[in-house]
């Protein structure tokens, strides 16, 4: 097209990618091309705005490595990442939470019951609960993939003090679709500061730069919807104020004192008295095929 503008150059940049032979990817970019146009002229971005926009997420991606994401902590702080969870979430099924950047693929198989906690300091407690469908039947098949913090607040990716399988695993529930963890418990930490998501966003909005305590968890079964939620502390003083806006009220949790002995023995605990919290996960079935 030779003479393109203001009134046909969305149409002409969206219809560009007609040729896309998958109906939804060509659905999502060419509703994308629409969207991006449409703000930058309610907003009439200039050549500046758009260089510094292209600047920043040159130095976003130069923040991102295998082990860490910085375009996911972009989603995370602007509300993305948490409204994608809210759109999947299923009727019925324990609602979705943000990934984080610090979710790494491979964290290594641990038998059921495990304990997790080795030589970290922090307070030691239990994770317990079993993995159902919405109508509360059992999954036995049901596979979990979990990971936290330390007692410092840092992960192990970016503490070299910690062993890269340090409080993370992934195990598979009993028979009646139950497991148990011990593991020290999570505290609140700062999201990286280090990177330009804080210092070119973040900070400047005058934001808090805490997230609520929390223990991520990736759920799978056979014919069921994956979820990948958090599971917060209800102590926690961040709750009302989550940078990156994951706390759901379904995923708050109590630690409560136990005096079951057979329970502290079992996971490796000394004495007969610990803080357990009980973690009912619930997965939705995968859609019928059509």
């Amino acid at each position: 097209m030779r003479n393109l503008s203001l009134d046909n150059i969305t149409e002409a940049a969206s219809s560009s990618f007609a040729g896309l032979t998958d109906p939804r990817r060509r659905h999502l970019v060419q509703t994308l091309v629409v969207a991006l146009h449409n703000y930058a002229k309610d907003v009439q971005l200039t050549h500046d705005e758009w260089r510094d926009a292209l600047a920043f997420l040159h130095r976003t991606a130069a923040m991102t490595h295998d082990s860490r994401s910085e375009f996911s902590l972009l989603s995370d702080v602007m509300g993305l990442s948490s409204l994608v969870d809210l759109l999947g979430s299923a009727p019925g099924a324990t609602p979705g939470s943000v990934l984080g950047p610090f979710h790494t693929a491979g964290s290594p198989w641990r038998d059921n019951p495990v304990n997790l906690i080795g030589s970290n300091a922090g307070h030691p407690v239990v994770l317990r609960g079993q993995v159902c469908s919405v109508d509360g039947q059992p999954l036995p098949g049901a596979t979990l993939d979990y990971w936290q913090n330390a007692a410092n607040g840092l992960y192990w990716q970016i503490d070299p003090s910690q062993p890269s399988d340090n409080l993370r695993c992934r195990l598979k529930v009993d028979t009646e679709g139950c497991f148990e963890m011990a593991t020290v418990r999570p505290v609140p930490y700062q999201i990286p500061t280090d990177g330009p998501v804080w210092t070119d966003l973040v900070q400047p909005a005058g934001r808090s730069s805490w997230r609520a305590a929390h223990a991520h968890v990736i759920v799978a079964a056979p014919g069921c919807r994956s979820l990948v939620t958090e599971i917060f502390d209800a102590e926690d003083p961040y709750l009302d104020n989550d940078a990156v806006f994951g706390v759901r009220e379904a995923l708050i949790g109590e630690f409560k004192p136990t005096t079951d002995a057979s329970l502290c023995q079992r996971l490796g605990l000394g004495g007969d008295t610990c803080l357990v919290m009980q973690l009912d996960l619930r997965l939705a079935a995968l859609p019928a095929a059509d």
